[in-house]
């Protein structure tokens, strides 16, 4: 069965989600707030014909659109959620939309739209080949407070997926071979007992002495835990004034490493040292934890059915225009300089996952990697040199660069679907048979 009416369908659709993205960009909202972009996606669904289901996991902004009918199962992960403080215009010096307000500076505007993107794509596939599965498009809120996916996970609807499939906006062409780290975001809540700080200092226990006593307790761990763990924190509450005793302070870490049992092995460690500083300072904590997602799974078999469609898909091309925006915005970047074919690299390119070998960053598409086989790319949406979470990353991802890698990811995306949908050359197999083995028998249980 041919896949050339697949690409032709892009050829012919992609303004569509353009607009959709560009939609969501001027529109930013931050974790579990996301109401403009998931009402908009799941509309649009409706709209081609899928069945929704929202507020999944009771969650209001996480949905399910499905098509088709019987096995296999297929998801494409999806999301949306912006980041606070990152409004920028689509321009290559830094200014704001509106002060202080979020931007899309991760990129979920293109993320999520190019999931929609390739399970309409795939569904008209389907529809004019007959051909029997189920396709699914998971709106998942939150990613960037790492729990939103954990929520629905809760809610036991990856279960039953064959595999999944997604990608993130980057500065490169290929699969994403390599695991992303488990991550525990917690806060300890320290309270104490307020004075007047110059007249009786000694009848007041500070809540603020207590974080500080654990800080530098963290710091002195960071000695004694294994490389590549990331321990990080800011102080969210540090009292009211300086002639007060602090009654109250709250300190927020999140924690990582390579595994979940690594981060629980520090997390073990930290809430001892948060209770050592409380019985130090006669105060006491509580902790609240916020997300503990898992270190993602790579699936060599999925990311190289994802590379060979990538390669199969249009190939990226850029116009003078944003070539002259590229070099504009690398002026603020480490990569100041480079050539136009190593700012915006438009190669694809390959490596196997090695086991143990990790990226210092988190994302909760690990506990769905933990529940089913799980594909993923990076596609050019940004100039090398680009940070997420950055005023350079939210002004590309609002223009034609980001667009173009978003149309590359969806398609990538709906023909390797398309290639699941068939098991082309028993891949389905093939990729349950690596999940399992990384798993080596551990089951997933959510981590909040």
């Amino acid at each position: 069965m041919s896949k050339e009416t697949i690409l032709k369908w892009f050829k012919e659709n992609k303004q569509t989600y353009t607009k959709m993205a560009q939609d969501i960009w001027d529109n930013p909202q931050i974790a579990y707030e996301e109401k403009y972009a998931s009402e908009l996606q799941q509309n649009a669904l409706k709209e081609q014909g899928f069945t929704v289901k929202n507020q999944i996991g009771g969650v209001e902004t996480a949905f399910i659109a499905e098509f088709g009918q019987g096995k296999p199962i297929i998801g494409i992960l999806g999301e949306f959620d912006a980041l606070p403080g990152l409004s920028q215009t689509a321009t290559p010096i830094k200014e704001e939309v509106t002060v202080g307000a979020p931007g899309h500076g991760c990129g979920h505007n293109l993320l999520g739209t190019a999931g929609v993107e390739a399970v309409v794509a795939l569904k008209e596939k389907m529809e004019r080949d007959g051909l029997r599965g189920t396709i699914r498009y998971y709106g998942c809120p939150a990613e960037e407070v790492l729990n939103g996916k954990t929520h629905m996970a809760k809610a036991g609807v990856f279960d039953d997926l064959d595999s999944a499939l997604t990608w993130h906006p980057m500065s490169k062409n290929a699969p994403m071979s390599f695991s992303m780290q488990s991550m525990v975001s917690i806060k300890f809540h320290f309270k104490g007992k307020p004075a007047h700080a110059a007249a009786s200092p000694e009848a007041g226990r500070s809540a603020l002495d207590s974080v500080e006593l654990m800080n530098i307790g963290v710091n002195y761990l960071r000695e004694h835990v294994p490389d590549g763990t990331r321990m990080h924190y800011t102080i969210t509450d540090g009292g009211l004034a300086p002639n007060i005793v602090p009654e109250s302070a709250t300190v927020w870490y999140f924690l990582r490493g390579s595994s979940k049992e690594e981060v629980e092995g520090i997390l073990h460690r930290v809430k001892n040292i948060a209770k050592g500083a409380a019985l130090m300072n006669e105060t006491e904590v509580e902790s609240e934890l916020l997300a503990f997602c898992y270190e993602t799974l790579p699936n060599d078999a999925l990311n190289e059915l994802m590379y060979h469609n990538m390669l199969d898909s249009e190939p990226l091309q850029y116009t003078e225009e944003e070539q002259i925006f590229v070099e504009n915005l690398a002026k603020s970047l480490p990569s100041a300089g480079k050539p136009m074919e190593e700012l915006l690299p438009t190669s694809i390119s390959f490596e196997p996952y090695q086991p143990g070998v990790s990226m210092p960053g988190s994302s909760d598409v690990g506990d769905v990697s933990w529940i089913t086989p799980t594909g993923a790319v990076t596609t050019t949406c940004a100039p090398v040199g680009t940070a997420l979470h950055s005023w350079q990353a939210t002004a590309s991802f609002g223009t034609e660069i980001g667009y173009k890698g978003m149309h590359l990811a969806a398609s990538t995306m709906a023909l390797s679907a398309y290639d699941l949908i068939i098991n082309k050359d028993n891949i389905l197999e093939k990729a349950k048979e690596e999940f399992d083995k990384l798993r080596d028998g551990k089951e997933y249980q959510a981590g909040i």
